[in-house]
């Protein structure tokens, strides 16, 4: 009686290995793909600090929002108010960039208008011009 006990116990351990193996892979998965995904978001956020400019309007995470008007190694310096109150904060304070000092003032290179793109303007003043005769 006792021989076949064991029996039963070993097979009862040999159904649950591959159960255990698959638990363990799973594991694992869900382990890399949280770990990937928080270093990819961690990058996404040094790369926004690190690309800060002199006059972008950036939102902080305590929620003041405001223009920077310095930046130093880990700091910046933020303007808030009409009064222009100027606080200084961490890099590891800011949750976004509202306003890109970049898109208020394109380069010349951006707006530089190719041949075709002026031949189009032409045509877009003479529509306008019909529209607008006394």
């Amino acid at each position: 009686m006792n021989n076949l006990a064991f029996l039963l116990e070993g097979e009862q351990t040999v159904d649950m290995l591959p159960m255990t193996i698959i638990m363990i892979v799973m594991l694992v998965a869900m382990w890399w793909f949280t770990s990937s995904s928080q270093k990819k978001r961690d990058k996404e956020a040094q790369d926004m600090r690190d690309s800060l400019q002199v006059g972008d309007e950036v939102t902080t995470i305590g929620g003041i929002i405001g223009k920077i008007v310095s930046i130093k190694e880990e700091t910046f310096v933020l303007e808030t108010t009409k009064e222009k109150t100027h606080i200084r904060f961490l890099k590891a304070a800011i949750r976004s960039i509202d306003v890109r000092v970049a898109e208020l003032n394109p380069t010349p290179a951006e707006t530089k208008e190719t041949p075709a793109d002026q031949g189009k303007t032409e045509e877009k003043k003479k529509k306008f011009r019909f529209f607008n005769k006394k």
